[in-house]
């Protein structure tokens, strides 16, 4: 007979992002600049009729990745996008039911997958002056938890955690047997991580993505890092050859060529000095300390803002509502000073 599961009927998605080409992304965290075109040239001259024509082989990008992160092929499985990541620590690490602690707002994907897959989704709310006490997941964090979920940095909010907060949690985690998994896919816009957790615990995982500083949304690829016996155990679960050799090839050559990433980060560093100053000289109110997104209070509506931006000015943004004390605001992508000009300039002529 006919069947549908009925988690699926109500579960609340949403896909809003085609026709985006021709205008300035400044709307899903992505790089607006992209890569440089060597780096793309370069990837795309090794590219044959025959590497496209065989399944990819994965064991050689495992290890140029492994190498840079410090650890072995073993602590690492490959995904597409580290959102699937995400899904399959879900899908192995908790159970019918089972209680997933989250902070919110955050990465909407991780209640979607735990409605997805009939878990609880405990949220933590964040105070109105947009800080965490971690002391509210310390009280989450009883005997019927399954899973953790921590952002280091978190989207949209921005912020991050001490080393004195997670050894806390992870602590309270090990006592309690909580799986935990800290998501890092702003990891080098705000440069410290836990990855140390999850090379030495049983227990403890990281995720990251070659969508966002790496420039790659399009190519789909992420991983997840954690103990040899734990990360086999998340490989069970994906599809056989899940990532694709465009992604292997392109990602390589960011991870290898030299000063590639160190271009990047200072780019990105500049356009987020240059807006944060011409912020603070228009008196604009704005949040978010890390993250390659900023939460700016306007002085007009921000849902109007957000559609004059994209029908006058051909930029997207998006509009937050109930940002703590800030209420309603935009939620601005930061790239490179080149387009946080043409942002600012267009903020400051529909802004009034």
């Amino acid at each position: 007979m006919y069947y549908l599961n009925p988690r699926l009927v109500n579960l609340e998605r949403i896909f809003d992002q085609n026709e985006r080409s021709s205008y300035l992304r400044l709307d899903l965290n992505e790089n607006p600049g992209g890569l440089p075109k060597t780096i793309i040239d370069d990837a795309l001259s090794e590219i044959t009729p025959e590497l496209v024509a065989e399944y990819p082989e994965t064991a050689h990008f495992t290890k140029v990745l492994a190498k840079h992160i410090k650890a072995t092929p073993q602590n690492i499985c490959l995904t597409n996008g580290s959102a699937e990541a995400i899904r399959y620590v879900i899908e192995a690490y908790t159970g019918e039911n089972g209680k997933i602690i989250g902070v919110v707002p955050s990465y909407f994907m991780f209640q979607v997958y735990s409605e997805m897959y009939g878990r609880n989704f405990v949220k933590v709310p964040y105070s109105d002056s947009l800080d965490m006490n971690i002391d509210d997941i310390l009280k989450e964090m009883t005997d019927d938890a399954q899973l953790l979920i921590l952002l280091n940095p978190n989207n949209p909010m921005g912020n991050v955690y001490s080393d004195e907060e997670v050894a806390k949690l992870i602590e309270r985690a090990q006592e309690k047997q909580i799986t935990v998994l800290i998501d890092e896919a702003y990891h080098y816009f705000y440069p410290k991580t836990f990855i140390n957790y999850a090379l030495s615990n049983k227990n403890v995982f990281v995720t990251r993505t070659f969508s966002k500083l790496f420039s790659m949304a399009g190519c789909r690829l992420g991983y997840v890092v954690g103990q040899p016996e734990s990360v086999a155990m998340v490989q069970k679960l994906t599809t056989p050859h899940n990532t694709n050799v465009f992604a292997l090839k392109i990602a390589e050559k960011v991870l290898t060529t030299n000063g590639t990433l160190d271009t990047l980060i200072d780019n990105f560093n500049q356009g987020r000095a240059y807006l944060i100053n011409w912020l603070d000289l228009n008196n604009y109110k704005h949040a978010g300390s890390a993250g390659n997104f900023i939460f700016i209070q306007p002085k007009t509506d921000a849902e109007k803002l957000v559609e004059h931006m994209k029908s006058e000015k051909k930029i997207l943004i998006k509009s937050y509502p109930n940002v703590g004390k800030l209420g309603d605001c935009l939620r601005v992508s930061i790239g490179e000073q080149t387009f946080m000009e043409q942002f600012t300039k267009a903020l400051l002529e529909l802004d009034k």
